[in-house]
């Protein structure tokens, strides 16, 4: 068995404060064994405004964010899955990618996924709550794993937790641990949050870690928390509330397979892939 650690965050606008808060957190979740450390959607910058990103965004290979994480995989010998941070991208009017960069033990960048489902929401029950992520990030397009000492790890983001089919074409590429850095909203993480991510684990028989925003931002914004750990039985083994933190929980491959030979329900798909 190996560890696997999630981290929840508080991020504001300062970049360099952010990185600041996180290096400690991902230092206490290899002390503890972590082989994989994901970090929180927005872990490096969450902005008063939401066109702040742009300014805030860096050319992929370079930039103090990056070189953070690539420094922070090396030194603690851990394959640390960067949350998201804005990323420029290719649109012709400045948007950028809200984007996940994973770097290996030796400080290399071995995957990026770029968000695909963005968050163009009116909150329900909370007038005035309006979220349009579309208008400063461009949507990804490509469905992304990768390989770490834990297992094959499925990339996405937040809101696309609500899209079932994108995890049925990580598992079908090989996935067996499905991530979801998150900055969910309160009042649909009160409704939906656990439930949701139970049900990706139970319906893909698959390891899901969350690793989540918590609390009130310097914009004013309030983000759910519950970072969380579940099997692919859908049993919760760790969560972290509220509050700034680490959680950590064994990932066990050869169970896993084991269920997945018992309980066939991957194999037994007629619909699609």
């Amino acid at each position: 068995m190996s560890i696997f650690a999630a981290v929840q965050m508080n991020s504001g606008p300062d970049v360099a404060a952010n990185l600041a808060t996180a290096a400690p957190l991902i230092a206490k979740a290899a002390e503890q064994g972590a082989a994989v450390v994901l970090l929180p959607e927005n872990f490096n910058f969450i902005g008063q405004r939401d066109i702040d990103k742009r300014e805030v965004a860096e050319a992929i290979g370079q930039g103090p964010t990056q070189d953070f994480l690539a420094a922070a995989a090396e030194r603690h010998r851990v394959t640390l899955i960067g949350g998201t941070m804005p990323v420029r991208g290719d649109a012709s009017d400045g948007r950028v990618t809200n984007s996940t960069l994973v770097y290996d033990r030796n400080g290399q960048r071995v995957a990026r996924y770029d968000k695909i489902h963005l968050f163009d929401v009116d909150v329900p029950g909370k007038p005035g709550e309006t979220y349009r992520e579309s208008s400063h990030v461009a949507p990804g397009h490509d469905v992304v794993t990768v390989d770490t000492p834990v297992g094959r790890v499925g990339l996405s983001v937040c809101y696309d937790m609500r899209f079932p089919e994108l995890y049925r074409r990580l598992v079908t590429a090989g996935a067996e641990i499905l991530v979801m850095p998150a900055a969910f909203t309160v009042p649909t993480g009160r409704a939906h949050w656990e439930t949701l991510l139970r049900a990706r684990a139970i319906e893909n028989l698959s390891y899901v870690f969350a690793a989540a925003q918590s609390g009130i931002h310097p914009n004013g914004r309030e983000t759910y928390g519950d970072t969380i750990a579940i099997d692919p039985w859908g049993r919760v083994l760790q969560r972290l509330p509220r509050g700034s933190g680490v959680i950590t929980a064994s990932v066990d491959l050869a169970e896993l397979r084991r269920v997945r030979a018992e309980f066939p329900a991957l194999t037994n798909r007629v619909l699609g892939a």
